[in-house]
């Protein structure tokens, strides 16, 4: 059978980077040190707030005559079922920097996955496509096959990071215009806990501004998500001494020690109890406790049941392949999943965006936190952690949602808000639980808890 793909991207940039999550290396982490550090030295320069001008401005609207056929788009990769009423859902990969098509599509929820021969490729029978048409949007420029034409734009931040991706949006819906009625949803994990609030609170400004294209937005999905650096960092270390990945010891040091409250100083012994704690985790996996490593030895890797831990290996070799640029249509480059480039220059990162979604909720739009048990990095602890600094009362009390006559989960009904965990999942939540995933997702765009029966 001859598979076709369309990628559907923002810009494209030759550049070396790593693995999102592997070999070592942690795109948000990386970039947390970077901002605290920035924090820390504007805290001892002055004590005044860094305001950002969130202000409207004109959007750039291109003419959208013939760029089908320019694009070499001659259809796109629908729903399969109900395509014509399916909903359109963003998806965002976090870092920041990292691919929301090589990681979000090609390894969680895309329709197909990367065989271990870098060559071939499987079908993801739980792909989140089988209930909405899907766009995976490379983000911010520089990610994956994007590219800008002026260098200048691979420094940037978040502010820059959503007006750049509403502009993505309001130009696709212009060309794309039998999707301008649909139901649209944004969702993403990680970083993306602060670019989906982001974007969405733009949507729903402009849409009240502009004589442009109104976005029908309905709800926003955050999964294992960065909002807020203090919950963040307290839920981190509580759910390694929990799953026994530190000792009494180093646990007992860090909440003597740390203050991971805003504004506060970090000290030096609690930057050494946090050292310990991630010399003690040793080489667990913590984007998932309970995954086996990648061997080199591909005979040798075990895998949990429906995923390979070297898939992230496979994808790199596909989508390297000049076989597969060019069927890509995509600018021919060296591709890596995350860019480290603009990850380290990463510019404005607010301290939380709690604030934000608070907005949201207030909205009327519907607003889930999902997040699955075995992420280490943005873990469960940490979500419960910032839904409690959102003060919402609890209208649907916890209660575990079932699949397949097995628990999926459990979930919680505030007021404006659901929270909603997928027992035996990673950070990457439909790469480790792809039926529960596409279940939850399911509950979402129909506006319903998930079943406990």
């Amino acid at each position: 059978m001859k598979i076709a793909f369309h990628l559907l991207v923002h810009f494209s940039l030759l550049v070396f980077v790593s693995c999102y999550g592997g070999n070592g290396y942690d795109p948000l982490e990386n970039a947390l040190k970077i901002q605290r550090s920035r924090r820390t030295t504007v805290n001892h320069a002055s004590k005044e707030d860094v305001t950002i001008d969130n202000s409207y401005s004109p959007v750039y609207m291109g003419p959208q005559d013939g760029l089908k056929d320019a694009d070499k788009i001659s259809e796109l990769p629908e729903s399969p079922v109900n395509s014509s009423t399916n909903p359109l859902v963003l998806w965002l990969n976090g870092g920041p920097g990292c691919s929301s098509f090589g990681n979000g599509a090609m390894m969680e929820l895309g329709p197909f996955r990367v065989n271990a021969d870098n060559i071939t490729l499987s079908q993801n029978k739980y792909a989140w496509n089988n209930v909405a048409n899907v766009l995976f949007l490379e983000s911010p420029a520089g990610v994956g096959f994007s590219y800008s034409n002026t260098s200048s734009d691979y420094i940037t931040g978040d502010v820059q990071t959503a007006k750049d991706s509403y502009t993505f949006l309001v130009n696709w819906l212009e060309r794309f215009p039998e999707y301008k009625t649909r139901d649209f949803y944004i969702t993403g994990e990680s970083y993306a806990g602060h670019y989906v609030p982001q974007l969405a609170q733009l949507i729903l400004q402009n849409n009240e501004i502009t004589n442009q294209t109104v976005i029908n937005l309905e709800g926003i999905a955050l999964g294992n998500a960065y909002d807020d650096d203090e919950t963040s960092n307290t839920g981190m270390y509580d759910y390694f001494w929990t799953h026994a990945i530190i000792s009494d010891e180093i646990h007992d040091g860090i909440l003597s020690h740390c203050n991971f409250s805003e504004n506060a100083t970090i000290t030096d012994a609690c930057d050494d109890y946090q050292s310990q704690a991630f010399i003690a985790m040793s080489n667990v996996f913590f984007y998932d406790i309970y995954t086996p490593l990648c061997s080199p030895f591909s005979n040798s890797t075990p895998s949990i049941p429906g995923f390979d831990p070297c898939t992230e290996n496979y994808i790199l070799g596909y989508l390297n392949s000049p076989v597969v640029q060019q069927s890509l249509h995509a600018k021919p480059v060296q591709w890596e999943s995350c860019n480290v480039y603009i990850n380290t220059h990463w510019q404005d990162m607010p301290f939380t965006v709690l604030p934000v979604i608070q907005d949201l909720m207030a909205s009327g739009i519907s607003v889930w936190i999902y997040s699955g048990d075995t992420d280490g990095r943005v873990p469960v602890t940490t979500s419960r952690y910032s839904i409690n600094k959102l003060q919402t009362s609890v209208k649907t009390p916890w209660y575990p949602w079932m699949f397949q006559g097995e628990v999926g989960g459990y979930v919680v009904g505030y007021e404006n808000l659901t929270f909603v965990t997928i027992r035996g999942a990673g950070h990457f939540v439909p790469s480790y639980q792809p039926g529960r995933a596409l279940a939850f997702f399911t509950s979402f765009l129909e506006g319903k808890l998930p079943t406990n029966h």
